[in-house]
């Protein structure tokens, strides 16, 4: 085996071991949400710091491979998807992290009819989802899986559409709930959030499969005629 396969290797498996992590810190969070766990959430908080060590370390080898190995072809546009993979995936560590924190202060876990009408479950299911089936597709180089991300991911964002006027009537309707459905309106946010950055990670996934840079594409079919709201 060549150094450079060595360290391609060695990365993919920090990376994967990385990402089984984040998927870990996620189900936990939701967990500890749900039930109230204090516990839970205080682990979860802990961990983070080996997600983002694990970040450094991932970053460091692939500059490292890039700047001392050469690396051509398929190679390259490993450690390239890698370095976009790497930073997105520990952002969604950040929101697992954030939501674990919401958990830990709150006095009491968000009572079921929050849940159901803001559809708070599914969408941790769904965004639970994505997470394993794009670590999957990295794992097994299954091209397939990639594209089913893209519609789980509009689920999310049509649950992130209708949350507003959602809290809002809660809040009409129980107003000593405000702080609590908030917070629910904060993680949704954050689910919603997991969702694109894990469309980044199927983008750069296609590109390391097939050397197709997708982004271009968008571009070249958008409407530039309104600027993007932020």
């Amino acid at each position: 085996m060549s150094p450079i396969d060595t360290n391609i290797l060695q990365i993919k498996a920090d990376l994967i071991q990385m990402w089984s992590l984040v998927i870990s810190q996620m189900e936990k969070a939701r967990i500890a949400l749900i039930n109230g766990d204090h516990d839970l959430a205080r682990e979860v908080v802990m961990n983070e710091k080996r997600v983002d060590a694990f970040e450094l370390k991932i970053d460091m080898d692939s500059e490292s491979t890039l700047m001392l190995k050469n690396p051509v072809a398929i190679d390259l546009r490993f450690i390239l998807s890698v370095l976009k993979i790497n930073y997105n995936i520990e952002r969604v560590g950040d929101y697992a992290n954030a939501i674990a924190k919401v958990a830990g202060n709150s006095k009491e876990p968000i009572p079921e009819n929050i849940l159901q009408a803001t559809h708070l479950p599914e969408m941790f299911f769904t965004a639970q989802a994505m997470l394993q089936q794009s670590l999957d597709a990295f794992e097994n180089a299954d091209r397939s899986r990639v594209n089913q991300l893209f519609g789980m991911d509009e689920k999310l964002d049509k649950a992130n559409k209708k949350a507003n006027s959602v809290i809002c009537g809660l809040i009409q309707q129980n107003p000593e709930n405000t702080m609590l459905l908030l917070d629910a309106l904060s993680i949704i946010r954050k689910l919603e959030r997991t969702g694109d950055h894990i469309l980044n990670v199927a983008e750069e996934l296609i590109y390391y499969f097939d050397a197709n840079i997708i982004k271009h594409s968008k571009l070249l079919n958008s409407d530039f005629s309104e600027p993007e709201n932020f």
